[in-house]
């Protein structure tokens, strides 16, 4: 009895040992991942600075999640640290004489906005382009046009440290960065007339993707931290969140406040700093094109 005993803890021991290894080889695999380089086609958009595109560049960088991330300014600040490992600081994208964005040329900022892709060819971790890959050429140019004009910041540089797990996991395909999600043969989306109309919501709802998933179908957010609620459904049919709120007026309601019609909170993971920015003709154009989308899908 003991030498089976003795025996099946030498095989678990090697066991543990071995996928030990397969896990190191992983995480090594997962680092040097994000050194590749991708190559896509992108086409410049020229950069310009009349007033109009000023003011609609400071309008979606308010209301689509980029202050969020780089901070109001866009000076760049942590937005991850969790005290096991995991840091992430997001870059100042100011016009810093010694900023990242310092050297952009038009087509840089297409690659990494629309593509997920650095002016190097590395790919881009955390920022999720797959949200902005259909901004029309109008939109994109607005938001550089806007970051141009900042205060330069200190020109701080993003900084990001991955747990083993993570970079293991990155590895194996389980987290993907956003140029893996990106199609990017799809040529640049064709205007929509702004308006309360299904067809303007669908643009608008490109931002909710990265969380709700490309269907709006929620789940589990994809290399969120294990304590994140999943996602809510955002497509009609069982268990839908839009059922919470039969109209657009309570829709809208609980991206201002955060609270649902029932007076409950909504998860502090969404973004309501950004969400509460979103104009009253993006939120009922959204609100009309998620309950135009078929049940179930």
């Amino acid at each position: 009895m003991r030498k089976w005993i003795a025996r099946g803890a030498v095989g678990l021991t090697v066991l543990v040992s071995g996928a030990g290894a397969a896990f190191m080889v992983l995480a090594d695999m997962g680092e040097r991942k994000l050194t590749r380089r991708i190559d896509v086609d992108a086409s410049p958009v020229a950069f310009i600075n009349d007033a109009a595109s000023i003011e609609r560049g400071a309008y979606l960088f308010r209301s689509r999640g980029c202050g969020d991330c780089h901070g109001s300014n866009g000076a760049g600040h942590v937005v991850i640290d969790d005290g096991k490992g995991m840091l992430v600081r997001s870059p100042d994208i100011t016009p810093a004489p010694n900023g990242v964005v310092a050297a952009y040329a038009p087509v840089d900022w297409v690659r990494t906005v629309r593509h997920g892709v650095k002016p190097d060819g590395r790919p881009v971790m955390i920022m999720p382009s797959e949200e902005y890959n259909r901004f029309v050429d109008a939109d994109l140019a607005a938001v550089v046009a806007y970051l141009r004009q900042l205060a330069p910041g200190a020109g701080a540089r993003a900084e990001i440290r991955l747990p083993m797990p993570v970079k293991a996991l990155y590895a194996a395909g389980v987290l993907k960065d956003a140029s893996e999600k990106i199609d990017h043969s799809l040529p640049p989306a064709q205007p929509v007339p702004e308006g309360i109309t299904p067809a303007h919501g669908a643009y608008v709802a490109n931002g909710c993707i990265g969380c709700h998933g490309a269907k709006l179908a929620g789940g589990k957010i994809a290399g969120a931290p294990p304590d994140w609620p999943p996602a809510a459904k955002l497509t009609p049919g069982a268990d839908s969140a839009l059922d919470r709120y039969p109209s657009a007026e309570q829709f809208m309601a609980m991206l201002k406040t955060g609270k649902r019609p029932d007076g409950s909170s909504v998860s502090a993971v969404m973004p309501f700093a950004s969400l509460k920015e979103m104009s009253e003709v993006d939120v009922r154009a959204l609100y009309l094109h998620l309950r135009s989308l078929p049940a179930g899908s």
